[in-house]
C-alpha cells in the first residue's frame, strides 16, 4: 500500500485552515489547492485573497480559484496535480460527478455534524438553532448527492451553554484536522472502511442568510437567544431602536411574567437590557448600534433612557 498520499485540498475560510496545515504536517504530500477567488472583503470592500489561498501560497502550495467547476477543462486541470485523493472542506463549490471521480481514490469532505444530521452549508449555525445539545465532524466520502455520502470516522462534543456558532466552528476546526489526517493513514493503509447514511434520520442545513438576523420578539426568549448565539459571526441578530439597526452580539433568558407587549424594554442598567419576548424575558449583555463599536448593556444603558420603549419586530 502506499506510505503517502498525493493530496488536493480545497477550502475556502478560516475553518479549513487547520486542516490545511495538519496535512501540510503530515507524511502526506499536498499538490495544490482550490479556493474561492478573491473577492472584495471589510469596510473598504478591497480585493483579498481567502485564508486558505494565503495560507497555501505561505506553504508552498500551488493554488487553483476556478469560478465553476462544471466547464470541460476543470477535471483536465485536477488531473494534470495527478492527486490519490481530493480533501474537500467548506469550499463553497459543488463538485460535479465527473470532477469526483478524477483522484484514484476518490475525494473525502470534513463535515461540521454528525450526519446525516444537518447535511449542507450551514450544519453549525443549524445545530444551535435548533437547540442540538451535541455536534461533531464527519469525515465523508463524497458522492453527487448533498453530503449524502458513506462516513468512515465521526467525534461528537457537547454544544456549551452560551457558544456561538464562531467559538464552536473553533472547536470543531482542529477535530476535523485530527480526522483528516488519520483518514488519510487508513486510505493509504488500505484499512479505511466506510459506513452508509440513513437517509431517514436526514436533516437539511440550508446557507444563512441575512433575512433571518430580524427577531421576532413574540417568539420564546430561548429561541431568541439560540438565534443570538447561532448567528454570530454572521450575519448577527438584529433589532430596531428608534428606526435605527441594533445588533445583539449576547444575551441571556430570565425569566418575566406575561403582560408587556413582546419587544417592550422591561429595565435597562448593569444586568442588560431586559427586553419582553413570547415567552420569558432576553437580557441583552452586548449590542452594537451602527458604526459604533459593541459595547455593553451598561454603556449603552448610561448613555440613554431605555425602560418602556419597544424594540421593533419582524
Amino acid at each position: 500500500m502506499d506510505r503517502n498520499l498525493a493530496v488536493a485540498f480545497a477550502g475556502t475560510p478560516v475553518f479549513a485552515l487547520p486542516p490545511l496545515d495538519a496535512i501540510a504536517a503530515s507524511r502526506h504530500r499536498l499538490v495544490v489547492a482550490y479556493t474561492q477567488p478573491d473577492r472584495p472583503a471589510g469596510r473598504g470592500r478591497q480585493i483579498l485573497p481567502s485564508p486558505v489561498k494565503r495560507r497555501a501560497l505561505a506553504l508552498g502550495i500551488a493554488v487553483e480559484q476556478p469560478g465553476t467547476l462544471r466547464d470541460g477543462q476543470a477535471c483536465a486541470h485536477l488531473a494534470a496535480y495527478a492527486p490519490d485523493v481530493m480533501v474537500v472542506v467548506a469550499y463553497g463549490l459543488l463538485l460535479p460527478p465527473a470532477l469526483l471521480a478524477v483522484p484514484r481514490l476518490g475525494c473525502l469532505n470534513i463535515h461540521a455534524s454528525l450526519l446525516p444530521r444537518w447535511r449542507g452549508a450551514a450544519p453549525v449555525a443549524r445545530a444551535i438553532l435548533a437547540g442540538d445539545e451535541k455536534t461533531g465532524v464527519c469525515i465523508m466520502r463524497m458522492e453527487a448527492g448533498l453530503d449524502t455520502g458513506p462516513v468512515a470516522l465521526r467525534r461528537e462534543i457537547a454544544i456549551g451553554a452560551g457558544e456561538t456558532a464562531g467559538q464552536l466552528q473553533e472547536r470543531l476546526a482542529p477535530i476535523g484536522a485530527e480526522l483528516i489526517v488519520a483518514a488519510l493513514d487508513a486510505l493509504a493503509g488500505g484499512g479505511m472502511t466506510f459506513v452508509p447514511q440513513d437517509p431517514a434520520q436526514a436533516t437539511y442545513a440550508r446557507k444563512l442568510d441575512k433575512s433571518e438576523a430580524r427577531i421576532d420578539w413574540h417568539a420564546p426568549a430561548v429561541a431568541i437567544e439560540r438565534r443570538v448565539r447561532a448567528l454570530d459571526p454572521w450575519p448577527v441578530a438584529e433589532t430596531r431602536l428608534d428606526g435605527l439597526q441594533l445588533r445583539i452580539w449576547q444575551a441571556a433568558v430570565v425569566a418575566a411574567a406575561p403582560g408587556p407587549v413582546p419587544g417592550t424594554i422591561l429595565d435597562a442598567g448593569p444586568a442588560g437590557v431586559v427586553v419582553m419576548t413570547g415567552a420569558d424575558a432576553l437580557a441583552i449583555h452586548r449590542l452594537q448600534l451602527p458604526g459604533r463599536r459593541p459595547v455593553t448593556a451598561a454603556d449603552f444603558a448610561h448613555a440613554r433612557s431605555l425602560a418602556g420603549l419597544v424594540l421593533a419586530s419582524v
